[in-house]
């Protein structure tokens, strides 16, 4: 009797016999797509962990590729019909969505083949889907075609060697941003002005009884609120409340808004967010390096109106001109750990998960090597980082390991099938270019005194 080997092809897994399998190597991410696309429900059924992984990883491949087909399918049928207003009706109905979401579709496939090349390339290659190579247009949508093609280019030479990683939308977004700013900063600063003047609310009527309350504020301002109403369901929580964190945070917004009292009360520092700036930024000489803590970049223009506002309230940092990492954050009178606790949420920015944006000022302290069961480790600034409450309590899971290094700012997770993902946080002010001197002094509006700033914003 022949013997059968199992062949992996653009076909699907046959058997054939041994002696005339094909030459054809495929590789193991290959091998991991056609499988994806010949499975059935039942055999996904039968997956180890392991192979699960490995088929949601083929799935997302196939899915950009898709995406990235897609894309050039739009620009093609729009270049056929010659750019006609009903494009988006014509497309809707074969991709069985709305017209509103078609012409989105379309208007991002338009950018992405006209402009951004290597993005969509990525995209074909499996990299990155629809969603974020969207939220990167979007990012770019207010450039003219130039910076557009040189922020799709650089962000491609990131991408490739590891600098900036694909693994979050909401990385490669604010890469793009950093991006446009570096390209074009007093461009960036007008067009964040008008986009701040359409500030506005809307009612988006849902499903089932419930409908959205959308408001586009400015990000200082909408970070803030948010905070403030988190901290709030966090209050009601402790004193017994039983409705889920999402729950209260949607009644006591609904509560606030209609002018009642929620009868929860918060510290003022709840609503506090932290704007990172350097000084040569704070001074005008600049208007670039300035970031808002779980937003990104911020046009220099619209940091220093921030920073003027009566309500800001300004902390010295101290920062190393080298590397930009923060070394001190001054207050005349404070406990030690609550200064440890200080400085770790200033030089974090973030909770240091991988791909988590939570405020490190709203996320705990986490012990790198913790103090209790025997590890004697120590509460300073070295052996700190700052982790939201959901990647605090996933570090002492036993199939998954988080790591942070806080010299460098480089934080690793391995998932409980030993697949690695690395992140290099920028630090919150940016390292000074070697022509610049590297010590500026800034008066202390309040309390006197000299201060290497970036300033720090509690609205």
């Amino acid at each position: 009797m022949s013997e059968f080997v199992q062949v992996v092809g653009p076909a699907g897994v046959m058997f054939v016999p041994a002696g005339q399998a094909p030459a054809v190597a495929f590789t193991p991410e290959e091998q991991a797509e056609i499988r994806c696309r010949t499975f059935t429900g039942e055999q996904v059924g039968e997956l180890s962990a392991e192979q699960v992984i490995e088929t949601l990883a083929a799935a997302r491949r196939i899915r950009a590729h898709t995406d990235a087909i897609e894309a050039h399918a739009l620009a093609r049928l729009d270049q056929l019909r010659g750019g006609d207003r009903y494009v988006a009706d014509e497309a809707a109905l074969e991709l069985r969505v709305s017209r509103h979401t078609a012409a989105l579709r379309l208007h991002r496939a338009r950018q992405l083949t006209q402009r951004m090349p290597r993005v969509l390339a990525a995209m074909e290659a499996g990299q990155i889907e629809a969603h974020a190579a969207g939220r990167v247009v979007e990012a770019t949508d207010t450039v003219e075609d130039q910076r557009a093609r040189q922020v799709d280019t650089q962000l491609a030479e990131k991408l490739d060697s590891g600098r900036v990683s694909a693994t979050n939308p909401a990385n490669l977004a604010r890469a793009a941003r950093r991006l446009v700013e570096q390209a074009d900063p007093e461009g960036q600063a007008t067009r964040a002005r008008q986009a701040r003047a359409g500030r506005k609310v809307e009612l988006l009527p849902g499903e089932d009884g419930l409908s959205t309350l959308a408001a586009e504020l400015p990000a200082e301002v909408a970070a803030s609120a948010y905070a403030r109403i988190d901290a709030m369901a966090h209050r009601a929580r402790h004193r017994g409340d039983e409705r889920t964190l999402d729950q209260l945070r949607a009644d006591i917004h609904a509560t606030l808004l209609l002018g009642q009292d929620p009868d929860v009360a918060v510290p003022e520092a709840a609503a506090t967010v932290f704007l990172h700036m350097p000084v040569d930024a704070a001074l005008g000489m600049t208007d670039t390096g300035c970031e808002l803590s779980g937003y990104g970049p911020l046009p220099a223009p619209i940091a220093r109106q921030i920073m003027g506002s009566e309500d800001s309230v300004w902390r010295k940092v101290l920062t190393d001109p080298a590397s930009g990492a923060v070394l001190d954050v001054g207050r005349r009178r404070y406990r030690p750990t609550t200064a440890i606790r200080d400085l770790v949420a200033v030089r974090d920015a973030e909770c240091t998960a991988p791909g988590c944006h939570r405020p490190a000022q709203h996320s705990d302290y986490d012990h790198l090597h913790g103090w209790g069961r025997g590890q004697n480790g120590s509460t300073a600034e070295a052996n700190g980082g700052a982790k939201c409450r959901w990647h605090h309590r996933m570090k002492d899971h036993p199939h998954w390991t988080l790591h942070h290094n806080p010299s460098s700012g480089t934080s690793t997770i391995t998932t409980p099938t030993g697949r690695r993902y690395t992140h290099d946080r920028t630090p919150g002010a940016r390292p000074r270019p070697p022509t610049l001197p590297e010590q500026s002094q800034l008066p202390e509006p309040r309390g006197g005194g000299t201060t290497r700033p970036p300033p720090r914003n509690r609205s």
